[in-house]
């Protein structure tokens, strides 16, 4: 088991979100040949717009997969599929059966955004959140990594103290499958006194949390070292379990360090002292929490790709910012967060490192001409909308640019 988890996931270490700051050097040029020959690979991606920009960012995301892809010798079928609201409005459900049919036959997925206010009232059946939820499941990924780093083009875009947020380097890594948001019994009911309660539970099995800390420890092991695993096992029965078996899986990797902290004081520290932390591991709900503030540190969640893996099958690839209705459309989204969740996808669902590093260089080259979409704006940039941050992203990606080594 241990081995095939580390066989399937590869810690993303992108050169820009992950090297030390170093002062701007003039990169070094070497000449990038194109072929027009047939691609020595295929693969097959499924691709999931959903709903708000989710359409926008993701044909941006597919234009650069393409070009990236072509360098390398690698083509691409892409089969789109509704989910989440616009599955809702086309069929009535979330999740249609022939998306995750789709879905599982691919060899990764790609998914853009869900939600929106359209949906609000829906019965929690209907809602198009529950279609994520339901294709995570189906999916079998239980594992969701979030990479969290402060790029030095928008350090002053992070709403902390440039000395706080400079080089902050942090890694979430999220169990995804277990916990309360899936845990039974859940309901509504009354209680001795006649009122209406929800009820919810919040449990693990040994299993779960083993499989999510080898992930963890083999994550932390090709960082830094360090994994800190929070837990609030002072008040919980299930974290209580989730230390326990930590602590039995660490037993595997001493050359780990590992320490533990209540998720009242991380969500504190995330603040205070972001660059204490270098691999982060907890259950689901926590993780939503702790990886949602961590993405706020580096200026933007428009920025933050985030990657679903299993022990087998595709993994899912999407955004961690959400479908932003209000303004769906006008060409203001940030494509840059769907455009990292491919060389994600790149790297840990089909093994091709090096069109991965490809995207990678092309966002860092397109910040460094200073264009900015609004959402990491300031001063002294260039304002550009949805498709123009998409048209420069191809421009540093096309075989006429030179490639930063």
């Amino acid at each position: 088991m241990a081995a095939s988890l580390q066989l399937k996931v590869r810690p993303f270490t992108p050169q820009f979100l992950y090297s030390k700051l170093k002062p701007k050097r003039s990169p070094r040029l070497s000449t990038i040949r194109c072929s027009s020959s047939s691609p020595a690979k295929r693969y097959t991606i499924t691709l999931l717009p959903g709903d708000g920009i989710g359409p926008e960012v993701i044909s941006v995301a597919k234009s650069a997969l393409e070009l990236a892809g072509s360098f390398e010798g690698i083509g691409f079928g892409f089969k789109e599929m509704p989910v989440g609201g616009a599955a809702l409005d086309l069929t009535g459900v979330p999740l249609p059966e022939e998306t995750l049919s789709v879905c599982k036959q691919s060899d990764a997925v790609l998914l853009a955004a869900i939600g929106g206010y359209k949906w609000d009232k829906n019965e929690k059946h209907l809602k198009p959140e529950t279609g994520l939820l339901q294709l995570r499941e189906g999916l079998k990924v239980f594992a969701n990594l979030r990479p969290a780093s402060v790029l030095p083009q928008l350090v002053d875009s992070s709403t902390l103290k440039k000395e706080v947020a400079e080089g902050v380097d942090l890694m979430v890594v999220r169990e995804l499958t277990g916990g309360i948001y899936f845990g039974k019994p859940r309901g509504f009911g009354t209680n001795e006194n006649g009122e209406e309660i929800g009820f919810n539970t919040e449990v693990y099995a040994t299993y779960e949390i083993d499989r999510i800390a080898r992930i963890a420890f083999e994550t932390a092991r090709k960082r830094r070292g360090k994994l800190c695993s929070v837990d609030k096992a002072n008040v919980l029965e299930a974290s209580m379990l989730w230390r326990k078996r930590i602590e039995a899986i660490a037993t595997e990797y001493p050359d780990i360090e590992l320490s533990h902290m209540y998720v009242d004081n991380a969500a504190m520290q995330l603040v205070r002292n972001p660059k204490q932390f270098d691999t982060i591991v907890t259950n689901n709900i926590f993780g939503d929490i702790l990886s949602d503030e961590a993405s706020m540190i580096t200026g933007s969640i428009g920025m933050l790709a985030s990657a679903s893996l299993g022990e087998s099958g595709p993994g899912l690839f999407e955004p961690i910012h959400g479908s932003a209705p209000d303004i769906a459309g006008q060409d203001k989204a940030n494509p840059l967060a769907t455009v990292l969740s491919t060389a994600m996808l790149l790297k840990y669902g089909l093994g091709e490192v090096k069109a991965a590093q490809r995207i990678e260089t092309a966002v860092l080259d397109t910040l460094d001409k200073g264009f900015r979409t609004g959402d990491i704006f300031s001063d002294g940039n260039k304002l550009v909308g949805c498709k123009q941050m998409g048209e420069e992203v191809l421009k540093s990606l096309d075989c006429k640019v030179p490639a930063a080594l």
